[in-house]
């Protein structure tokens, strides 16, 4: 008898993604947002310490559970070596022409033997009907299936109410840290769903998280962070 394929979709938590918030099977719902960095190792002293304790102050005003993930992928450098490909063929002098052939080759050869890494920093608010105390929480955790409390029953719209204070609530605590914070999109989502379940592949080309990404952590270096 042949076996019978279970689809991959039944050990997801997700029940759909619509207008920047993850809806969950159980009820819940998890809006993300993507956080730049700020150089941390070039402040003073005096500043990390103050950024330190703006970031516990932080921390000690939010009465719920919030989780701070880092997405590490393997950068797709396709793009860059196109456009030093596109400036080859309009150089007219045949050394410079020469040396970015040879720049290209260096570029790929090196990116194969090491591969570039980028560390994309989140922030996952979620909200459910009763606020349930777990510690150890992981980056699927937080999307996994919560218990309700009987008689408890909140309209969507008043829910979304207060899942959007939460986010603004977050969002007003990061930035006075100085660091930016921009909420995802339903492509961007979706993106970053797919590069989790899919970590063996490489970043895609003119993905929307990647854009957004650079943005967040224009004239800064998250990685000091």
């Amino acid at each position: 008898m042949a076996e019978v394929s279970i689809p991959t979709q039944q050990f997801v938590d997700i029940k759909e993604v619509r207008d920047g918030v993850v809806y969950l099977k159980s009820g819940g719902m998890r809006k993300l947002l993507i956080v730049g960095g700020i150089n941390f190792d070039l402040k003073s002293e005096e500043e990390q310490v103050t950024i330190l304790n703006s970031f516990q102050n932080f921390l000690n005003t939010i009465d719920f559970s919030v989780q701070f993930f880092v997405h590490s992928r393997k950068v797709n450098i396709e793009n860059y070596l196109t456009k030093m490909r596109e400036r080859q063929e309009q150089e007219e002098n045949e050394l410079l022409k020469i040396q970015i052939s040879e720049y290209i080759e260096f570029i790929r050869s090196f990116v194969d033997q090491n591969a570039i890494i980028s560390k994309t920093f989140f922030t996952i608010v979620p909200y459910e009907s009763v606020s349930i105390q777990r510690s150890g929480l992981g980056f699927f955790d937080m999307f996994s299936p919560s218990a309700k409390k009987p008689g408890v029953d909140q309209s969507t719209q008043a829910a979304l109410e207060q899942l959007e204070h939460r986010v603004s609530e977050i969002t007003d605590g990061l930035e006075q840290i100085g660091l930016h914070v921009t909420q995802l999109g339903d492509d961007e989502i979706v993106e970053l769903f797919y590069n989790m379940y899919n970590p063996q592949l490489t970043e895609k080309k003119g993905m929307e998280l990647a854009k957004n990404a650079a943005s967040s952590n224009e004239n800064t270096n998250p990685s000091n962070i």
